[in-house]
């Protein structure tokens, strides 16, 4: 995993570089100080050589501001460093989560993943920046200092540096609990997360059904486990940092007799004793910093090794050598199509029962083709299909005679105009949210658009017009004109295969009428499916099928199932009451 993370550097390579050179100087200055002094005491306050003490005062002076100078640069070009690795693992996170399939998304809540994308990252950051930082100033002070130390006396250096075994004995032992805790914590705050983020969305849905308390009694379940994980991550970060400063006090204690015992019985001298004891100070400097090191060691590489889960996540497979595909006409077939949805939880012995099952049909270009049929029949699945957000278990989907696994998903998306029941907005403005069905547009293509979506007039009345911000997922907006911008995008970008999964739900009949025409409209020439509920907006297409959790249970056209009486009959006798 260290290797993995150390890839990371290595754009960075020269920043990194200028803050471990910054460190390693200001590691050398720290151990002028100690030296300096012992000379001071020893020779030039008793000799009083008032050249030298002044000469030496000013180098320390010097020492002083070049340390200033470097910890800036340490501070501020060190800490980009880690930024910038952040960004770095950010973007490609981000990449990779646009690539994953549905079946991801359909399993993970949107809190843990952003959980994931901002609070993670974050503590990477830190020990990108801060750790070999770190790491690398407290080795070269503990190796200069023993250097030094060891021409002074070499017995009083090892007494000295004899404890630290016993400290990298217990910090080993810490680890694993250290570890445990804060994987814990993160899933936690994953989870506290997620639950905020629904509670938000779906806030004026608890309002509706005074279901305030149910979802207080669901934060608080989440609070109180955050907690205990809280709980446990700093209890195991006080056992260590109470047993680490132990051993520190111990240290200066030791070295304190050690070094008085020394200088009683005449093996080192005043300035010699000064020089230890400085030392043994400054000796504390680099452990704490071991210390932190070790902390952020522990949340920067759980941190890392959940990055590392998500990015170990297949993406949504390609053909090897897709076939190049520009423009589709849209003579759509299931050959035999076999589907059902998966999780974590499905046990391979007992596959979950198919959604769609043994499917076959064919579509012909530039014809409509309805689908009606009772909840979890498959249509909106059916629809799901042809873009590919799922792969079929087995059979297969043509259009124009070439398999959709054999044209990259791109390709294929980009022919396919999607409206769906569930509408969702971006935050930002009505003419983004329209310009989303071609980015690249003009503004007077997305007024067209709109005019044929019947929302433009609309719009107009609005003080900013189409730069008037929609809300978080359009919240600003009603049901019915979030769904004409929705519709407006399918116009944009005008593509070969329309699918309208209840298109027209949200809206009232006469808006629904005008959009009904247009809609029709845009369909000459298409393929098109609309899966509807109402079947006054399906009468005139060219083929209806109803579809039920057996398969196809009746198709043909408007009047030929009028006239068979059967379910697609019934439906309607019921909908005219």
């Amino acid at each position: 995993m260290l290797k993995e993370f150390a890839k990371y550097y290595k754009p960075h390579w020269k920043l990194f570089a200028l803050d471990m050179t910054c460190a390693f100087i200001v590691s050398c200055c720290n151990l002028f100080y100690p030296v300096i002094t012992k000379n001071i005491i020893n020779d030039y306050v008793p000799n009083q050589n008032l050249r030298l003490f002044l000469i030496w005062a000013v180098v320390l002076l010097l020492i002083y501001v070049l340390k200033a100078f470097l910890n800036y640069i340490i501070q501020y070009w060190g800490h980009m460093v880690g930024v910038r690795i952040q960004g770095d693992m950010r973007h490609k996170l981000f990449r990779h989560l646009q690539k994953l399939p549905f079946s991801y998304y359909d399993e993970h809540k949107t809190g843990t993943i952003m959980s994931r994308l901002i609070n993670d990252l974050f503590e990477v950051s830190e020990l990108a920046h801060h750790g070999p930082e770190n790491l690398f100033l407290s080795l070269i002070v503990l190796g200069g200092a023993f250097v030094v130390l060891a021409q002074i006396d070499m017995v009083l250096t090892l007494i000295t540096f004899a404890i630290l075994p016993f400290m990298v004995f217990f910090a080993f032992k810490s680890k694993n609990m250290m570890n445990d805790a804060f994987t814990e914590t993160r899933k936690q705050t994953a989870e506290i997360n997620a639950n905020v983020e629904t509670a938000i969305a779906g806030i004026r849905v608890s309002k509706a059904y005074t279901a305030q308390n149910h979802e207080i009694a669901k934060f608080d379940i989440a609070n109180e486990n955050l907690k205990s994980a809280r709980y446990g991550a700093y209890r195991a970060m006080g056992i260590f940092n109470s047993g680490m400063g132990l051993f520190m006090d111990l240290l200066y204690l030791i070295v304190l007799a050690a070094a008085g015992m020394f200088f009683f019985y005449g093996r080192i001298d005043a300035g010699e004793f000064a020089a230890f004891l400085l030392y043994i100070s400054m000796f504390l400097q680099p452990v704490n910093k071991l210390v932190a090191f070790y902390e952020q060691f522990q949340e920067g590489m759980t941190g890392f090794r959940r990055f590392q889960e998500i990015m170990a996540i297949p993406e949504e497979p390609e053909a090897d050598n897709p076939v190049a595909v520009d423009h589709l006409d849209g003579n759509i077939c299931f050959e035999n199509v076999t589907f059902h949805y998966t999780s974590g939880d499905d046990d391979e012995d007992e596959p979950a029962e198919p959604v769609i099952s043994d499917l076959s049909l064919c579509i012909e270009h530039g014809k409509t083709l309805a689908l009606v049929g009772p909840s979890g029949s498959g249509k909106t699945t059916l629809c799901h299909l042809i873009p590919r957000f799922y792969d079929i278990d087995g059979g297969r989907i043509t259009i124009d005679g070439i398999d959709i696994t054999d044209i990259s998903r791109y390709d294929l998306r980009k022919n396919i105009g999607m409206v769906a029941q569930d509408v969702f907005l971006f935050n930002g403005t009505i003419r983004e949210n329209i310009a989303y069905g071609r980015l690249d547009a003009t503004f007077d293509e997305i007024v067209e658009a709109a005019k044929k979506a019947n929302i433009h007039d609309y719009i107009m009345t609005m003080e900013h017009g189409y730069d008037t911000q929609v809300g978080e997922r359009g919240i600003k907006l009603s049901g019915g004109q979030k769904q004409r911008i929705s519709i407006a995008r399918v116009f944009l970008k005008n593509p070969p295969i329309l699918i309208l999964d209840e298109a027209t739900s949200a809206l009232d009949n006469a808006t629904e009428m005008l959009i009904q025409q247009s809609l029709e409209e845009l369909g000459r020439g298409r393929t098109s499916i609309i899966v509807a509920h109402r079947l006054s907006t399906i009468k005139n297409a060219d083929e209806i099928i109803v579809l039920t959790s057996d398969g196809i249970k009746e198709r043909g056209t408007h009047e030929d199932l009028i006239a068979a009486g059967g379910m697609y009959a019934e439906l309607h006798k019921y909908a005219l009451r």
